[in-house]
């Protein structure tokens, strides 16, 4: 199996000889077990054993009553448990009593555990109130733009912001073309990878119906899976606003307690992902409504025809993450800036970014008392100071 370079690598590898259990969790085919196979492979512990729960074999096995049955049936694998051991389990969530188990089996045996889940939902509340203080949570996610360049084995540092302004024409000619993949097709490895458009395409497709199909369902019971699709398709046309759920209820014709849920399933379990509003002055600027993206490029423009502006900010948006804490700023008469990244940037995002865009959003930043601001933009047009071609960040 070949591994790609994933930033996250880092820090599972350094969490590996932990004797906490190591969980990875985030959206289905985002990676999480070729990170563990690639963990696996580099660890020096020769006693390895990986269980997929969607063999219905493995399911059984876990499913056990009596848990020491599960060490004897190790134990008849050739396992010797007064030795050191690691067992990788994916997709715990499909197996109710598993954090029972590993907690019986994590207290009693030597056992180092690497486990992967699909839902936030499950992993934090479920998992964690029987497996407090012994589990570390990592989430991962479709890939970065920089890391997306180390699958097609292109390089690009990670610069502070600062230094970003720095614009060389060279960088962004070899870089566009991936820039433009990043946009319109997102960042799953197996889409990243596919070279022909249409088969791109047709990955996302099937990317998002396995989610809706077997993920959600795992998580609740879904009367109507038509209508949550109806809602990820509301969603996808209103990336980069802020959620009105009274509209998103008359127009899709569901009831508010039953899009609500909705909402909290798709955020849970990594589809979409909102953004508070930054206030100074309360009685002054919007301070309740939340600002909406999806977590991948791909999966928004697939169900709905989206503004290339809109692809281009949920990019941004995606890149963002990777750095801090995102939030964003309004005041009542709708003059913003797109994103505060840890209070500390002011960060507008244009397709065609102009030098009078960048003093709109220093003006504003003052009342934030942030003296850093920047634009975003996707066509280096124009060039000014506070200009930062996407692709850079």
């Amino acid at each position: 199996m070949q591994f790609y370079n994933r930033t996250i690598y880092t820090l599972l590898k350094a969490h590996l000889p932990k004797k906490q259990i190591t969980v990875l969790t985030g959206m289905r085919r985002t990676g999480k077990t070729t990170l563990v196979k690639q963990l696996l492979s580099e660890s020096p512990i020769r006693q390895q054993y990986y269980f997929d729960m969607e063999r219905m074999d493995n399911r059984l096995l876990f499913a056990e009553q009596n848990y020491d049955n599960i060490v004897h049936a190790l134990v008849q694998q050739g396992a010797d448990f007064s030795q050191p051991a690691i067992v990788a389990i994916d997709e715990i969530q499909l197996v109710p009593n598993l954090p029972s188990v590993l907690k019986y089996l994590y207290d009693t045996y030597g056992i180092k555990f690497v486990v992967t889940g699909s839902s936030s939902f499950y992993i934090k509340n479920l998992f964690s109130e029987s497996l407090a203080g012994r589990k570390k949570i990592f989430e991962v996610y479709p890939l970065s733009f920089r890391e997306l360049l180390d699958f097609n084995g292109v390089s690009l540092p990670r610069l502070p912001l600062e230094e970003t302004t720095h614009f060389v024409d060279a960088t962004y000619q070899r870089l566009r073309s991936y820039y433009a993949d990043y946009i319109n097709y997102g960042g799953f490895p197996e889409v990243v990878l596919e070279p022909i458009v249409e088969d791109k395409k047709d990955l996302i497709h099937e990317i998002l119906s396995s989610y809706i199909n077997f993920d959600i369902s795992t998580l609740s019971e879904i009367r109507n899976p038509a209508n949550l699709y109806r809602l990820i398709k509301l969603l996808s046309v209103r990336v980069g606003t802020r959620l009105d759920i009274s509209k998103l209820t008359s127009i899709a014709g569901i009831s508010r307690p039953t899009v609500e849920n909705y909402l909290y399933l798709l955020e849970n379990s990594y589809l979409i992902r909102t953004i508070p509003v930054l206030s100074a002055s309360p009685d002054r600027e919007i301070t309740k409504a939340r600002k909406l993206y999806f977590l991948d490029n791909g999966i928004a423009s697939s169900v709905a025809e989206l503004s290339s502006g809109s692809k281009f900010e949920n990019a941004v948006f995606n890149q963002l993450l990777h750095r801090g804490e995102l939030a964003y700023y309004q005041l009542k008469n709708g003059r913003e800036i797109d994103f505060v990244l840890d209070k500390e940037y002011a960060l507008e995002v244009k397709e065609t970014a102009a030098p009078d865009d960048a003093r709109q959003v220093a003006a504003l930043a003052t009342n934030l008392g942030i003296t850093k601001s920047y634009v975003i933009g996707r066509e280096p047009v124009n060039r000014f100071p506070q200009f930062i071609w996407g692709g850079y960040i």
